[in-house]
């Protein structure tokens, strides 16, 4: 008489199919960051960020505007200490790759409050001369420099 004997799966077999489950997302990740030319933006290369098609328009922009002569994106976009750059270009990185990825980002591109802070510091750390002059007539020290000078890094399209 024929017994069947109840098994239990294997641990290597749920071992297996974890690894291979992981696998697959690794190199589904590793395609993603290879397509979406993901080493460029360890570079301060203003190319890297019209890798994104919606990034064309600043991308003109700055080539237009009187910061392009003395600064690259990363100049104005990200903190200059080490820590500070490569943690910003991870949570942006991330976010930008989430939005991009799922479509889910709008038609008009606006700096949100982090990084409008982080301009605003590199604004004031390579204008700090004139910056000093400047905030003793200004009432309002927390306006940002960008409310009024907002062509500087990116040239207004009409006044192009």
């Amino acid at each position: 008489m024929l017994r069947f004997v109840r098994s239990r799966s294997s641990p290597l077999i749920l071992g297996g199919a974890a690894a291979l489950a992981l696998g697959v997302l690794f190199g589904l990740g590793l395609f993603t960051f290879g397509y979406a030319k993901g080493t460029a933006y360890f570079s301060d290369d203003p190319n890297a960020c019209v890798n994104c098609h919606i990034m064309r328009d600043q991308f003109n922009a700055w080539n237009h505007s009187s910061h392009k002569s003395v600064a690259v994106c990363n100049d104005c976009h990200m903190p200059h200490d080490f820590v500070g750059k490569w943690v910003t270009k991870a949570v942006n990185g991330w976010n930008h790759s989430l939005a991009f990825t799922t479509g889910d980002f709008p038609a008009t591109i606006h700096i949100r409050d982090f990084n409008a802070q982080i301009v605003q510091e590199n604004c004031i750390g390579c204008h700090q001369t004139l910056v000093s002059q400047v905030y003793g007539y200004h009432e309002d020290q927390e306006r940002l420099c960008v409310a009024c000078h907002g062509n500087v890094g990116h040239a207004n399209r009409s006044t192009q």
